[in-house]
């Protein structure tokens, strides 16, 4: 299979002629990153997509004799990723979040419970994918669009050969009859499976243009007003920063919340941080901005309570996705602990 669009030859043999199995891994090092990021978006979890990765690479070097040149080797490996995410997801299934699984909750007040059993989708950090090359016009470039929560949960409900046909033909830009080959399949399949992700995508109206630049000056204010209105347990400071129609979201409980009134009643009541007790660390996934949450324990330290991945809109606030679990903490590179004297500095 010749790809024009993933095509990268440097390195790679000519045709018929062999790499050694050492030779093959060290070229195809610089493809971890982008590798990285097409499995998270076929599996919704940071730990899969890392495991899919190592398999990637495992698989190439088994298969390294077989491998001509015939084809780029990016376009080989992207191959190899995609048929073993295609194998992963029957045995592990979608990853969704709350909202794509049941109504709002209309009662705030009420204690939220955990569904452990349920495999919910996890945030990415951004910082994995720092070093890629958006110049490069033979990169598969690692967008910060093509990386967002909400992109990525829609995905989740996507039939496992429409997901992997929509980032192919989509993100990746490979051509129907090069994803046929791949899937074995014909073109005119491709073409429908993409008409049917694209139809089923277009519900959750997701634009490029709804994610704000980093550097923005509003939208820097905007998030440190929400982290010292955390920080102070401030919930009238809370509401006001989000949209009307905001959703908050917070996995591994299944109940979620549309509106800022209902959203203020649900962390009054059921937030156990007081007025300065909370600390926020800024980070980002998935292309957004993002808090880690400490809450201060008898000791005096901060410990891990949630990670917030916020959507900001037209200078509001219209979607927190607050992940608990220390384990994200740890994915994140932040610490397990926040000394006192450390935090007031």
């Amino acid at each position: 299979m010749t790809d024009s669009t993933l095509g990268d030859s440097r390195g790679v043999p000519a045709a018929g002629s062999r790499l050694s199995r050492d030779d093959l891994l060290d070229r195809a090092q610089p493809y971890r990153r982008e590798l990285l990021a097409h499995c998270y978006r076929m599996m919704g979890s940071v730990h899969d997509a890392e495991d899919l990765v190592q398999d990637t690479y495992l698989r190439a070097w088994r298969a390294a004799d077989r491998f001509e040149g015939r084809s780029s080797l990016r376009t080989w490996l992207y191959r190899i990723a995609t048929n073993a995410c295609l194998t992963a997801i029957e045995s592990r299934g979608r990853r969704p979040m709350p909202s794509g699984i049941g109504a709002p909750g209309d009662d705030p007040e009420r204690p939220v419970v955990e569904a452990p059993e349920v495999p919910w989708l996890e945030p990415v950090p951004d910082a994995m994918f720092r070093g890629e090359q958006p110049t490069d016009p033979a990169a598969v470039i690692v967008t910060r669009s093509s990386m967002r929560l909400a992109l990525v949960a829609a995905l989740q409900h996507l039939p496992p050969r429409q997901r992997a046909v929509l980032l192919l033909r989509e993100v990746l830009k490979w051509r129907a009859a090069e994803v046929a080959e791949l899937l074995d399949t014909t073109t005119a399949s491709v073409n429908s499976a993409l008409q049917r992700a694209r139809a089923q995508l277009q519900q959750a109206e997701l634009t490029e243009e709804e994610l704000s630049e980093p550097t923005d000056p509003a939208q820097r204010e905007l998030l440190d007003r929400y982290a010292k209105a955390f920080e102070n347990s401030d919930v009238s400071a809370i509401v006001q920063l989000f949209k009307e129609d905001a959703v908050w979201e917070m996995p591994p409980f299944p109940e979620w919340f549309r509106g800022r009134e209902t959203i203020a009643r649900l962390i009054g009541a059921q937030c156990p941080i007081g007025p300065g007790e909370g600390l926020m660390m800024p980070t980002a996934a998935n292309g957004q901005p993002a808090f880690a949450l400490y809450s201060r324990h008898e000791g005096g330290d901060y410990k891990p309570f949630q990670i917030h991945v916020l959507t900001v809109e037209d200078g509001a606030v219209a979607h927190v996705a607050a992940f608990f679990g220390e384990e994200l903490f740890r994915t994140f590179g932040l610490p397990e602990s926040v000394p006192a004297d450390t935090a007031r500095r």
